[in-house]
Formats: C-alpha cells, sequence, structure tokens
C-alpha cells in the first residue's frame, strides 16, 4: 500500500511532506531498528535537507541507527563542499544534530564492499530485454544494505535515457551496485536508444532493475519524488514498485513536453548541477528528439571543463559513435566497459554505420570549457561558448530554431513519437 499526494498544478507543502511521513512510518515496528537510508547524490534536484530533517524527527528517537548512503552509481564521490550544500550542514554539524547517523558514499569499484545476491541466467536476461542481451547477469550490492534492518530509498522521479523514468530500485541498480549490473542496464538502454526509451515506463534496463531487486532479502521501502525543476509536486511512499509507477505517473503531466514538428537548431544549456561531460549529456538525452534529421544540437555549458571525471581517459580513446559504429566492429570493442559504450552511443545520438561511413542522424556540437582539439578528438563538433548570445540565440536564428535552459529534467519530444521515429535513422 502506498501512503503519497501529489498534483500537477500545486506543490506540497512542507507539511503536507511531514505528515506523509508521519503516516508511513509511524505504523512501522522500528524501534532498535538499524535503518539505511539511501540518497541520491548532487546531480539531482531533490530537497534532501528537508527530508533527512523530517526523517530525522520520524525516526531518530525510535531507531537503533539512522544512517545515509550515497548513490553515486559510478559517478565521483562528493567532496566535503559538495555533501555540505547536498545535505544542508557539514558532516561535523551532522553528527553534533544526528548523533546516531553515519554517512556512507557507494565505491562501484571497490570489490570489498560489495557483495553478490543473485545471478540474472542468461536465458531469464533474453526475456528481460526481449533479445537484446543474452548473458549471466551477477548482481552485486554494496554489503551495506544487508547489514541493516530496513532499507529507505530516496529518489526523484525524472524521464530517463535507459532506465524510461529515474527513481525507484534505479537507487539500488546502478545506485550502489557493481559493474556487471550497471554495465547491463546502459548497454540495454543504448541498444534500444535513447528516443524510444526515455520516457517508457517499461523498458528492457527497466526490468532488469526490478529483477535485481528480487533478490533482496528484505523489500526495501521507498520514498518516490515528483519534482519540475526544483519544486516539489509529489511524494507516494511504500513499496518500490507501486510507488515508482505512481510518481511515473505524476512525472510524465510535469516533465514531459511535447511539440508538433521538429527544429533544425537545438540549443540545450544543462543545468550547473552537472559538473562534467558524462552527466551534463542529460540535456542532449532530453533534446535530441525534437531535432530534425540533419539538424544540430549544441550543448551550451562554459563552465564543464571534464569529459568524464571517472571515465574520461577512455571516452577520449574511444570517442562518441552512434550505436551501429560499436555493433558493426564488436571485435575492436568489445572489451570496453559497455556502460561507457553506452554512454557514447546516448551522447551521439541515433545513426547509422554501413560500408565503414558513420552517419549520424543530427550533429552534436559541444559549446563548454572543453578545448576544440578535444571535441575533434571525442569525434563532436565545437563552438566558442563565447560567441553564444544566450538573450538574443533564439531571435538571431530565426524560425525552427529552439533555445532549452536548465535542461536535464524535462523531456522534449514530438506529438507523436512513434510517427516521427519511423523513417529516420535508427
Amino acid at each position: 500500500m502506498v501512503t503519497g499526494a501529489g498534483s500537477a498544478h500545486d506543490r506540497l507543502t512542507e507539511g503536507a511532506v511531514q505528515s506523509l511521513l508521519a503516516e508511513a512510518f509511524a505504523p512501522l515496528p522500528l524501534e532498535r531498528k538499524r535503518v539505511l537510508v539511501i540518497l541520491p547524490d548532487g546531480t539531482r534536484h531533490a530537497p534532501i535537507p528537508l527530508l533527512c530533517r523530517f526523517l530525522q524527527d520520524q525516526l531518530g528517537h525510535r531507531v537503533e541507527r539512522l544512517d545515509y548512503l550515497i548513490a553515486l552509481g559510478t559517478h565521483a564521490p562528493m567532496n566535503a563542499e559538495a555533501l555540505e550544500k547536498h545535505l544542508g550542514a557539514n558532516a561535523e554539524a551532522l553528527t553534533r544534530r544526528f548523533p546516531n547517523v553515519r554517512l556512507f558514499q557507494h565505491q562501484w569499484n571497490k570489490p570489498a564492499s560489495l557483495t553478490t545476491i543473485g545471478i540474472i541466467p542468461r536465458q531469464e536476461t533474453a526475456e528481460l530485454t526481449g533479445g537484446l542481451l543474452s548473458e549471466d547477469i551477477p548482481v552485486r550490492v554494496n554489503r551495506l544494505v544487508l547489514e541493516y534492518d530496513e532499507v529507505v530509498l530516496v529518489g526523484p522521479v525524472y524521464p530517463h535515457e535507459f532506465a524510461g523514468f529515474s527513481g525507484g530500485a534505479k537507487s539500488l541498480f546502478p545506485g550502489v551496485s557493481g559493474h556487471e549490473i550497471i554495465d547491463a542496464v546502459h548497454w540495454a538502454g543504448a541498444l534500444v536508444t535513447n528516443c524510444l526509451s526515455t520516457g517508457g515506463r517499461d523498458t528492457p534496463a527497466r526490468r532488469l532493475i526490478h529483477r535485481a531487486a528480487d533478490f533482496l532479502p528484505q523489500p526495501p521501502i521507498c520514498l518516490s519524488l515528483v519534482l519540475q525543476k526544483e519544486a516539489l509536486h509529489g511524494l507516494y511512499i511504500g513499496p518500490h514498485l507501486e510507488a515508482f509507477n505512481a510518481a511515473a505517473d505524476l512525472s510524465a503531466r510535469l516533465n514531459i513536453r511535447t511539440f508538433p514538428t521538429p527544429f533544425g537548431r537545438v540549443l540545450t544549456a544543462p543545468s550547473r548541477i552537472y559538473g562534467d561531460l558524462w552527466t551534463a549529456a542529460k540535456a542532449m538525452y532530453r533534446t535530441e528528439a525534437i531535432v530534425a534529421d540533419g539538424g544540430e544540437l549544441i550543448l551550451f555549458a562554459p563552465h564543464i571543463t571534464e569529459v568524464s571525471f571517472t571515465h574520461g581517459e577512455t571516452l577520449l580513446r574511444l570517442g562518441y559513435h552512434v550505436r551501429d559504429y560499436f555493433l558493426k566492429q564488436w571485435d575492436r570493442f568489445s572489451d570496453v566497459p559497455r556502460l561507457v559504450l553506452g554512454h557514447s552511443t546516448l551522447l551521439r545520438g541515433a545513426g547509422t554505420y554501413q560500408d565503414g561511413i558513420e552517419r549520424p542522424r543530427i550533429q552534436v556540437t559541444l559549446a563548454t570549457g572543453i578545448a576544440e582539439t578535444v571535441c575533434r578528438q571525442l569525434n563532436l563538433g565545437y563552438r566558442d561558448p563565447g560567441s553564444i548570445n544566450l538573450a538574443t540565440w533564439q531571435r538571431q536564428e530565426g524560425p525552427g530554431s529552439l533555445f532549452v535552459p536548465e535542461s536535464g529534467e524535462t523531456l522534449f519530444r514530438l506529438e507523436n513519437p512513434m510517427e516521427a521515429i519511423g523513417g529516420r535513422s535508427r
């Protein structure tokens, strides 16, 4: 049973949030229990300080421990300054205010921090992905998840490039999991392609995520948040599937915009919560579908100077390419982590690779702090960000152009996406 409330028109008040948490947690037998709360990192808009304060009010006096684990996936760890901003207080202040609280960050590349809870066999993998993948997938998760009596997942639900929507059990897989399931879900999404998976409720990656969650010995409690930018419109608390589904319904109403026809040129400016191209690529994922065949998508982010804090060296060797560039030369790329291959194809967008010639559907141009030589090395276009005046850009470019500010969480697509994709390069 889900406890929740949401509206496409009105924001949830702090009082409403507090009441929903009280209603959901009061009946649970949590006295003297150890509770682990899994939080998103700073690459998602979410009222984390508010929720931490209210969770402490509800649970701090009842439970033996109330600890937090940041679901980084493969993102870089948050430094002290970023954590202070994210949590609304520095570590010392948190410890002083909440003496029974510890804070952890996931370490996906540290085997000692992980434990195996199951294996999705290849036959089942093939069934779940519609034949896109056929392999045994070990399901490894941060061992802290098994050391607590109750696990609480906190996550915003937005359109997402491989999972369809973020949130729910995605906080676990890939949020606090090992590289095998991380690789599998990202590659499954890339094989489907961004335009066909983003904003879908039932994607191959989402099916793998839910199957992985079945291996947990104790079903988690899920707090699914629905926001439009930084405004909280919905909160659903309960079993992860039900809470996620309720939140995805509302998020689709709030965070998907449609247009009747595509644009020849789109300038998309990602939110400053994204610190590298790896995360800022969400601005491209959310707008690719509204760019006309042969059009240009310009990613404007002067503050970004890094390709990826975690995977930059690999991407500089690999570059950005359409999906079939890798599939038709698999012997060359089979040893590259599929997580990185997936990101490469999703940012480069749809296209074809035939007779040794790569033909992307659209041009992707970076107007960032990344040097022109590096952009060319990455197989992406370059534009000097200083040449772009945001105040006048759309007027200068004329009809058929669109400027999308603060992008990365709202999905822009055509009114009839299947008709629009049909006949376009996939």
